[in-house]
């Protein structure tokens, strides 16, 4: 018999590994053990994507600066072969970008990090000494504009409140006024003209709405208006008025987000994520130090680190599932199918999700139960089976929308080739064992599915995995410890109870 003294010495280095990286994190760099425990900070991630036709490139994009509610901590660009500049402008910071010659497809990034701050210290730009935009209309739309200036100023008392009743009488579709101004221009480009007339200063900014997780996102236009004293935030489609928690202003002058010279259809979108700090890094000027020892994922971009943070997940649930299957004895349909399914319940939210998966496999099994009477090959029974529920999961998504659940629209993120295969596992399981090991096998697949999701929407679990990179060698020296145990499982107690009794 061999030693298991090695295999005791890796578990332990395992251990000692994953709890010492996680404890230098969190002792030297600050990261919190619990979520929601130290301030905030949003990383956001601009990705720039042109393409280069050969000539010189000089690329110029708004950066935000420090405002209400945000403090700017930290920028960088990441754009290879380039010269790069942050710079202050008349048209505020902007990062620019450079090279003598390029072609082809060009991707360029800029990070900023910005911490949440209600003492947030920046200074309030007035309007130059220019008078407002001129405004050029023909006269049924100067007529229109006129009246829509005449009744709004009559509801209003100042630059603010009469902002309010334009946007009113623009969202207002019987408004035959607003309708002839909206034919000819879109909503952010009347509502200028109108405050123009009116001799009151405006300018067009971009909102990025904060959200964790986010990848892919665009700027949303917001109108800002001057008071006499302050510049007031609007949303030119809802009305709404101020400034929402959840709403960072990019380009705060007003100028053009994007600028791109020799190039072609240039593109600008956002990721987002987000992290909680001790109040001693967000002082500093680098959030993240750049060694070995402070290995994170986030020093990734941010579009992959929103990728990650579910990513990171799947070693919880892979424990789950060892726990359930080794030491209760649990029987599922596949060994690691009720992971991924978790995964999918992440998206969908978890009732919709099992709605969704009862929906698929029900429905999959009476055709399959109708394919096994052609006697197909293996090969093509399974592709069969896998065409069958795309065109289930394609129907369910169809009918759920026709009649308004939007819900039943998150069924597309169910893994269509693991269902495929769970459906011919449990097919064959039918015809072999009859049903009701197949309703045993499917009910602790789904139970273990449940169990496994209920741990990685946990925030702790959430925290800890993406922050601590340890984590996961702790985790696999338990799914190893679990691997070794040749015990009962406590499924079978059940079964050697009378000779414990007796």
């Amino acid at each position: 018999m061999s030693s298991r003294i090695p295999f005791y010495f890796l578990i332990t280095l395992l251990v000692i590994a994953g709890a010492a990286l996680s404890l230098y994190r969190h002792d030297v760099y600050g990261v919190p053990w619990t979520p929601g425990e130290k301030r905030a900070l949003w990383e956001l991630e601009a990705r720039i994507e042109f393409d280069a036709i050969g000539d010189p490139v000089k690329v110029s994009m708004a950066a935000p600066e420090t405002q209400q509610g945000f403090t700017l901590i930290d920028e960088s660009t990441s754009s290879p072969g380039y010269g790069v500049a942050l710079i202050d402008t008349d048209m505020g910071r902007r990062a620019e970008w450079s090279i003598r010659e390029a072609s082809g497809k060009q991707v360029l990034y800029y990070k900023t990090q910005m911490l949440v701050d209600r003492q947030a210290s920046f200074s309030i730009e007035p309007p130059n000494n220019d008078v407002p935009l001129s405004v050029s209309m023909d006269n049924p739309q100067q007529t229109a504009a006129a009246a829509l200036l005449s009744r709004a100023r009559s509801l209003s008392a100042d630059n603010v409140t009469l902002t309010r009743e334009l946007i009113k009488a623009l969202n207002d579709k019987s408004n035959q006024n607003a309708s002839l101004l909206l034919n000819s221009m879109s909503r952010e480009q009347a509502l200028m003209n109108l405050l123009s007339l009116e001799g009151i200063y405006t300018r067009m900014v971009g909102g990025l709405q904060l959200e964790d997780g986010r990848r892919r996102q665009s700027i949303s236009p917001m109108l800002e208006v001057w008071d006499g004293e302050n510049w007031n935030l609007f949303d030119p489609q809802s009305g709404r008025e101020g400034r929402p928690e959840n709403i960072l202003v990019w380009n705060q002058h007003g100028h053009s987000l994007l600028d791109v010279i020799g190039g072609r259809n240039s593109n600008i979108s956002f990721s987002i994520i987000a992290q909680d700090i001790t109040p001693q890094q967000a002082t500093r000027d680098k959030i993240q130090a750049e060694d070995l020892l402070n290995f994170s994922i986030h020093s990734l971009p941010v579009e992959e680190q929103a990728m990650f943070k579910t990513i990171m997940l799947i070693p919880i649930g892979a424990l789950v599932v060892v726990f359930l299957r080794i030491i209760v004895g649990l029987k599922t349909s596949g060994t690691f199918m009720p992971v991924l399914i978790a995964v999918a319940f992440v998206q969908t939210q978890l009732l919709p999700g099992i709605l969704g998966f009862l929906l698929i496999v029900g429905t999959g099994l009476i055709i399959r139960s109708y394919l096994s009477r052609l006697n197909l090959l293996l090969v093509a029974r399974i592709s069969a089976v896998i065409i069958t529920v795309i065109l289930i999961i394609s129907v369910f998504a169809v009918v759920a929308f026709k009649i308004g659940l939007v819900e039943g629209l998150s069924i597309t993120f169910f893994p269509m080739i693991i269902l495929s295969w769970t459906i011919e596992r449990m097919s064959i399981l039918w015809e072999e064992e009859g049903a009701k090991e197949v309703l045993i096998q499917g009910g602790g697949s789904l139970l273990t599915a449940v169990l496994v999701y209920l741990s990685m929407t946990n925030g702790l679990v959430r925290h800890l995995t993406f922050n601590f990179i340890g984590i996961q060698l702790i985790v696999l020296a338990l799914i190893l410890m679990l691997g070794n145990y040749t015990g009962y499982r406590l499924s079978e107690l059940r079964r050697f109870k009378p000779l414990a009794e007796s």
